[in-house]
């Protein structure tokens, strides 16, 4: 008996140990708790997009998950890759096209999660347009992105037109004031925002959604990060993608509640348009498989040929390069919030 005592001290050493380790944070790097501030870069204005993300931090799930976030608003002249490859914002919510030109430029970007789940752009257009065929010889505004030729072209093929007919002129992110002063007959512009604005202000008015004109349901919105920081930092990448995604939960489940916590942070909002905004936006919110801010392989693949198709990038993204669709929990991996 006397020689067992050894290996059960031993025994309960390691078992001791154990333990310890793991409270301190010694498990899988996706249950990680960092302990540290990140910063968040918007991709516009906060809008009832943005909701999940004030509802997170409203409700306190970021230092719940072990991290501090802080929401900056981009300028008119802020580049996000710059700042996430200078480490001056740990996050960015980025538009899928942007994340594809920034990846052919090698830039070591990668998206963790999605905060929406279908295309927001769409061609808005006068009440006489009664199809995207109708554009044909009219001018339409076009921001001077790269991804608004191809939406357009999307959207008009799609419907039967011709799109070497159409009358494309620059009019920069001024696509409502531009419909509704007759300088065009149509704009791209995000159906969420844009497009309920317009609707608004005059009914009647169309929005021509891309995904319904032939593009995949991919995710325009996406949260993005550095390569290099997912693989030196995968604590603080899970820590918020988890507590996002707890704010997004709330956002589906009690939209109401979740539009409170976004203009209590942000003053100046108008309540009924975020109303309106997220109205319309909550089926773009829901998740693919069950899974809040999920990514689908086999859509990102899809969408990969449509931007190579429609002229954004020169060839299809690297999917699995851009993309981590391994960090959002799986689904029932978080409590549910929302209650």
């Amino acid at each position: 008996m006397r020689r067992l005592l050894p290996h059960l001290a031993t025994l309960l050493a390691l078992l001791a140990g154990a333990v310890l380790l793991a409270a301190c944070g010694g498990g899988s790097a996706g249950d990680a708790r960092p302990n540290a501030d990140a910063t968040l870069m918007l991709d516009f204005t906060p809008n009832a997009a943005h909701a999940g993300i004030y509802s997170a931090i409203a409700r306190g799930y970021d230092d719940a998950e072990g991290v501090h976030l802080t929401v900056r608003v981009p300028g008119s002249s802020t580049d996000a890759v710059k700042l996430l490859l200078a480490g001056r914002t740990q996050f960015s919510v980025m538009d899928i096209h942007d994340l594809a030109l920034a990846g052919a430029r090698g830039r070591d970007l990668v998206a963790v999660m999605s905060i929406v789940q279908r295309p927001l752009a769409a061609v808005l257009a006068a009440p006489d347009v009664k199809t995207p065929r109708d554009l044909e010889g009219k001018k339409v505004g076009v921001t001077g992105l790269p991804s608004d030729d191809a939406v357009l072209r999307s959207v008009v093929t799609g419907a039967g037109g011709d799109f070497a007919k159409v009358q494309r002129v620059t009019i920069g992110f001024n696509a409502v004031p531009a419909l509704l002063g007759g300088r065009v007959a149509g704009a791209t512009a995000f159906w969420n925002v844009e497009g309920v604005a317009l609707r608004s202000a005059r009914p009647g008015m169309h929005d021509f959604r891309v995904d319904d004109y032939g593009a995949p349901p991919y995710p325009e919105l996406v949260l993005v990060t550095t390569r290099a920081r997912l693989r030196e930092d995968p604590a603080l990448v899970h820590a918020t993608v988890r507590a996002l995604v707890r704010g997004y939960g709330v956002t589906l489940h009690d939209p109401a509640s979740s539009l409170n916590d976004l203009a209590s942070r942000v003053h100046g909002l108008d309540r009924r348009a975020l109303e309106r905004q997220l109205d319309v936006l909550l089926p773009a919110l829901s998740p693919p498989g069950g899974r809040v801010g999920g990514l689908d392989p086999q859509v990102l693949a899809r969408w990969a040929r449509w931007e190579a198709r429609f002229g954004i990038v020169a060839s299809p993204p690297d999917v699995r390069r851009l993309f981590d669709t391994q960090v959002v929990p799986d689904a029932g991996a978080s409590s549910d919030d929302a209650a």
